[in-house]
């Protein structure tokens, strides 16, 4: 299959892996792609954000890492955990420098 993708030279694929802490990702991740070519595929685990990604739209350190074409990436852990862990600490929220926010009791609560 990832020959078919390099030869093919139109295609990309990201597989995002999302879950609790202890819940085997990186296990998961080793058994399924054992048997791939790693020059074809990139890994990337999503922590707290530096300071350059906190000035940038909370999705642009995903959008940089996206794969080009012929290219797996494997994202250990998604966005979809930023929109979720923000609404639990707003403090987060806060960090990304919006001009319409400048306090917690600024956030809408969406529960």
């Amino acid at each position: 299959m990832q020959n078919k993708l390099y030869a093919r030279n139109k295609y990309s694929v990201l597989v995002c892996i999302q879950g609790m802490d202890t819940s085997c990702k990186d296990s998961l991740i080793r058994e399924v792609f054992k048997d791939f070519n790693v020059r074809g595929i990139n890994c990337y685990s999503f922590k707290k954000p530096t300071q350059l990604e906190l000035n940038q739209d909370f999705l642009w350190r995903h959008y940089k890492r996206l794969p080009a074409r012929r290219k797996y990436a494997i994202f250990n852990r998604s966005q979809y955990q930023n929109v979720l862990i923000s609404r639990v600490h707003l403090e987060i929220v806060l960090n990304e420098n919006l001009t319409h926010i400048h306090k917690k009791e600024q956030i809408t609560k969406v529960f």
